[in-house]
Formats: structure tokens, sequence, C-alpha cells
């Protein structure tokens, strides 16, 4: 059996923003988030498909 990666499209960039403060995001591509500074938050990219549920991101330190 392959393994298949599913990358994101960072095109998707454009469209998406942070649930919580309307702001942009930036892709981090190594831990397949996307991150939110002004809300210190990163909310996963599942199989492609980013998450954007508050209850799903993850706290940044």
């Amino acid at each position: 059996m392959t393994e298949t990666t599913i990358t994101f499209d960072r095109r998707m960039l454009e469209a998406l923003i942070c649930p919580r403060t309307q702001t942009t995001l930036r892709y981090d591509a190594e831990r397949q988030e996307l991150v939110s500074k002004s809300a210190g938050l990163a909310y996963p990219i599942r199989n492609g498909i980013p998450v954007m549920l508050v209850d799903e991101a993850r706290i940044l330190d």
C-alpha cells in the first residue's frame, strides 16, 4: 500500500481568514497549519483541508 500525501493549495490563503479575529493567516508547511498570530491560534490542515474551527485549533506558545 502506498501512502498518499495531499498538499494544501496555497491559493486558498487568499480566501481564508481567522474565524476569531477576521485577520489573514500564515501557512506553516512544516506543521501543516494555518497560523493566526492575532488570535494566537494555529488551525490544522488535514488531508489538504483546513479545519477552521476554534475548538480544533492549537494554542500558540
